[in-house]
């Protein structure tokens, strides 16, 4: 029996009735979603459910400041902002390791017990979950109330998708129960079923509209809409699997804090197990194979986590993933077809890498019509031709690749492909580099024109703009390569310069082909905000060789500013120089990253298009330091002799946690030396520069584990 609110016609509520009013709607509608949603047993007819909804919006228009946190109204979405604002990660969002094998899985085990120093009768319990194939994203709840949303993004930072979440119904608005914490970001996967997708692609195709390429790309293109309406009207799903930054957690176990998540009225995957042996891992692994055309969605792996959680904290990260959890893929789908020529392809360092073109084949639901060769060596090992049928495979479901030659099938006439010995973009000569140590030839056959190669130099600028390095919005490589064929940027400085010369030498951009006064207007936007880039990702985005990601930031907190490090680069001319010792030093940091800066600074026009950044008013900011209230941040640390109470990979991971940069060998600039027992050279060098030296046990004491 209705109640006597719900008969009272709305212009008659009294502002106390609205709000009781507006409760009972948003009880009756999540009830009703949770029915027609997730139990697909709808109580009551779509025009029953339709007018609940009228009735909560002519509420809200009445009385606008009576909008409940969990109003339903925010799930049918709204006209968002031109573009998204960015999100910076309180907790960083990282990838994970990868293992493609049975020995990979029991090699992740073995390094966990190696870490910890467990015994091989110690139990190690570890979860094991489908790897959902979707787009990342962390909610943020304050109070149990959903404020915030953002896509992973580069890891550090992500997009603001705050409006379009708010529509996905697997998402509460708010959550319930006696446990939830004063702050959570709840971290997940939105997707989209094979069914819904199957329906989309048809709305698609009956509007005239290009179907999507598959679920995964639906469900990122739907929740990266700048009109949440659009989201809204998207089939798109959630399970949570993680967490960020969080007040207090409910529990001490990965397992028992993502249920505490579906009490909270969160989607779960009730796949997820714990597993006290690696029999048990691969058992499970196995399941959920087998089950993978059933699901109803896509995965592409299965995710192996420790399961306590203090030992996840001792085991922290390497590079940009955890320790404690790994993906274990699924075999790469594979497919057949003909390979009608190859290209060589000039990348940003020179390497000229061979490409298949094939006829177009569907594999794991994408449509492959180039793979890669890798290299000379690998090209002629497995004996590739063209006019040869070829088994494609997409390696972790992303990188298409040549796996072998169907011998039986090749045509007669077919003679071995010749190997390029000059560069096909400037006819320059391009060798194979010899290991001076090894005698060792390079796999890689690399380009000499440097800088006077135009493969090379368009390359590199898409490098720079790349998401990792700058990630300039609206600048991709399409825009890039064109700039670059018509001069308007030929180095990285050129684009910070690019508003300043807009029309001067060259057709204003609005009035380009594909562009307008909005699309040029965000660019010039996109471009002024990347002038106050991460140091590290700047560095990371000259495209020096042998610096990615994780060596870019160990250089960027140890230079600070793009002054302090230009100046060392002049100062290190080679082995014999003390900045290269100190670089080497660097834990992580080798001959091979040192001698490729020498090169790279060595040469007059790499200097001087790093100095024009500089010019051009591009200021990076610091790298910032994690936990810098510890004793030890921004401090430099050496580890010598036998540590007994940690490993020494335990040891340097917790130090690097605190904020403070590990080196290998101890010198003037070496803040703090812990030695244990057996130090030798390294503790009388210490005492000999007056570094302070603590024991083991006295460094425990001093970051707070003592």
């Amino acid at each position: 029996m209705a109640n006597k609110l719900d008969l009272m016609p709305i212009e008659d509520l009294s502002e106390k009735q609205a709000v009781q009013e507006l409760a009972r709607l948003a009880e009756d509608i999540i009830n009703h979603d949770k029915r027609y949603h997730g139990d697909d047993a709808p109580t009551i007819s779509d025009a029953d459910y339709d007018a609940l909804r009228a009735r909560n919006v002519a509420i809200e228009v009445r009385f606008p400041d009576l909008v409940r946190a969990d109003s339903p109204s925010f799930r049918v979405g709204s006209v968002a902002s031109e573009r998204f604002d960015k999100i910076e990660h309180r907790v960083a969002m990282l990838s994970l390791g990868n293992a493609f094998s049975d020995e990979d899985v029991v090699d992740f085990s073995q390094r966990v017990r190696r870490f910890l120093k467990l015994a091989e009768d110690d139990e190690l319990t570890i979860t094991a979950e489908p790897k959902i194939d979707g787009l990342s994203a962390s909610i943020r709840y304050e109070k149990g109330v959903l404020v915030q949303a953002a896509t992973r993004g580069d890891g550090r930072v992500g997009e603001d998708v705050t409006a379009n979440i708010r529509t996905v119904r697997d998402v509460p608005l708010v959550l319930e129960g006696a446990d939830v914490p004063d702050v959570i970001e709840i971290r997940g996967e939105i997707y989209m079923s094979h069914s819904d997708f199957e329906s989309l692609n048809e709305r698609q195709v009956a509007e005239g509209k290009d179907p999507f390429a598959n679920p995964r790309n639906a469900a990122a293109g739907s929740l990266r809409q700048l009109d949440s309406r659009i989201t809204a009207a998207r089939p798109l799903r959630f399970f949570a699997y993680a967490w960020g930054d969080v007040s207090a957690l409910p529990a001490d176990t990965q397992l028992d804090v993502v249920s505490a998540f579906q009490r909270w009225g969160v989607a779960t995957n009730t796949l997820m197990k714990r597993c006290s042996t690696i029999e048990n891992l691969l058992e499970t692994y196995r399941d959920i194979e087998v089950q993978r055309a059933s699901l109803g969605y896509d995965i592409d792996g299965v995710v192996y986590k420790v399961d306590r959680l203090d030992w996840q904290g001792r085991l922290g990260f390497v590079s940009r993933s955890p320790r404690w959890a790994i993906a274990h893929k699924f075999p790469a789908e594979q497919a057949t077809t003909i390979l009608e020529g190859i290209d060589i392809q000039v990348g940003r360092t020179g390497a000229l890498t061979p490409v298949a073109r094939l006829v177009p084949v569907t594999v794991g639901g994408v449509v492959v019509s180039n793979a890669t060769l890798h290299n000379e060596d690998e090209l002629t090992r497995k004996g590739v031709r063209i006019g040869d049928t070829v088994v494609v495979q997409r390696a972790g479901d992303v990188i298409p690749q040549i796996v072998s030659v169907v011998a039986d099938k090749r045509p007669d006439g077919t003679k071995p492909f010749v190997f390029p010995t000059v560069c096909p973009e400037c006819d320059s000569h391009a060798v194979r580099d010899v290991n001076e140590k090894t005698g060792k030839v390079d796999v890689i056959r690399r380009c000499t024109g440097g800088l006077i190669c135009p493969a090379q130099r368009v390359e590199r600028l898409k490098h720079f703009v790349s998401r990792n390095a700058l990630d300039i919005e609206g600048l991709g490589a399409k825009q890039v390569e064109a700039f670059f064929k018509d001069g308007l940027i030929e180095g990285p400085a050129d684009i910070f310069t690019l508003e300043a010369r807009d029309g001067e030498s060259f057709k204003k951009l609005k009035d380009r082909e594909g562009w307008g006064s909005t699309s040029v207007a965000n660019l010039f936007e996109g471009i002024r905000e990347r002038k106050t880039v991460s140091f590290d990702k700047l560095l990371f985005g000259l495209g020096v060789r042998h610096i990615g990601g994780t060596t870019a930031a160990v250089l960027a907190r140890t230079y600070h500013d793009l002054g302090g490090f230009l100046q060392a680069m002049e100062m290190m001319t080679g082995p014999e120089s003390e900045t290269y010792q100190d670089l080497i030093a660097l834990d992580g940091i080798g001959a091979a990253v040192a001698d490729a800066l020498v090169d790279f600074f060595q040469e007059p026009h790499n200097r001087e298009a790093v100095v024009a950044l500089a010019d051009a008013g591009v200021r990076p900011t610091p790298l910032k330091m994690q936990d810098t209230g510890s004793p030890v941040s921004g401090k430099t640390v050496v580890f010598t002799g036998a540590l007994e109470r940690m490993t020494r990979a335990e040891a340097k991971a917790r130090a690097e946690g605190l904020g403070a940069k590990v080196s290998g060998s101890v010198s003037k600039k070496t803040d703090i030396l812990v030695a244990g027992p057996g130090a030798g050279s390294k503790l009388k060098k210490a005492e000999e520069l007056g570094v302070q030296t603590l024991t083991e046990d006295e460094w425990l004491v001093l970051i707070g584990d003592g």
